[in-house]
């Protein structure tokens, strides 16, 4: 095969470097059937963890930074100051528990695989979807038909 250069007009022709099939001596060996279970277990606790991480996204955090900067408010006198300490503390808690997410995500794939299932891909995206319909059901309920026109709940209009 020529792949010099000057041979080619400068194109490239063939395979990349480094991008050939893996080849192994030998096959790995499969673990048993009880660390196979353990590794399913290990990876739905995994899951588990992702999820439940990911849902403060859409409740907690926001109140708890919310309360945070009602306090800066306070204790300052200032709303710019308590919107600007809530704003910046969300922020920078969403892209930390975006971080450990994204781990946790990589960790879930290699269990994946040492429990014998052919995993490339992560969940991520995923829970994001399912947390972000659940979510807008839930705030959709909510307004709708707990705190929408005309419910006996919400506040009263003098």
């Amino acid at each position: 095969m020529r792949t010099d250069p000057t041979e080619t007009g400068g194109l490239f022709v063939g395979r990349r470097p480094g991008t050939a099939p893996v080849s192994y001596r030998a096959l790995p060996q499969r673990g048993t059937d009880r660390r196979r279970r353990f590794d399913e277990a290990l990876a739905a606790l995994i899951l588990l963890v992702i999820s439940l991480i990911n849902l403060t996204f859409w409740g907690p955090l926001p109140l708890g930074w919310l309360w945070v900067g009602s306090q800066v408010d306070y204790q300052t006198g200032s709303v710019s100051v308590g919107i600007l300490s809530a704003f910046v503390g969300l922020l920078f808690t969403l892209l930390g528990g975006l971080m450990i997410m994204r781990r946790l995500d990589h960790t879930w794939i290699l269990v994946r695989r040492a429990a014998g299932h052919d995993q490339r891909s992560g969940m991520l995206g995923r829970i994001f979807v399912i947390t972000a319909g659940l979510g807008a059901i839930a705030f959709g309920v909510w307004f709708l038909l707990i705190n929408g026109p005309g419910s006996s709940l919400g506040p009263a209009h003098a």
